[in-house]
């Protein structure tokens, strides 16, 4: 896993940085990792780490994690 650099409080990311973190958001994301668990390995922020998430072309799982069940009509 690469290492993200540590984002202050409106620190802003930008360019080429800003679409690397996003990549390796998206990549630990669809690795299993839930937008909570990456704000506690990153420090950022869920609104921070939902956009770059966005921005990186993610595509959101259902909310309640891989157990949630579908009810059956």
């Amino acid at each position: 896993m690469a290492k993200l650099p540590n984002l202050p409080r409106g620190k802003r990311l930008s360019g080429k940085d800003r679409a690397g973190v996003g990549y390796e958001l998206l990549h630990r994301y669809e690795n299993g990792k839930s937008i909570r668990d990456l704000c506690a390995e990153t420090g950022y922020s869920i609104g921070r780490t939902r956009l770059l998430l966005e921005e990186a072309g993610v595509e959101f799982r259902r909310r309640g994690g891989a157990n949630h069940r579908v009810e059956q009509a």
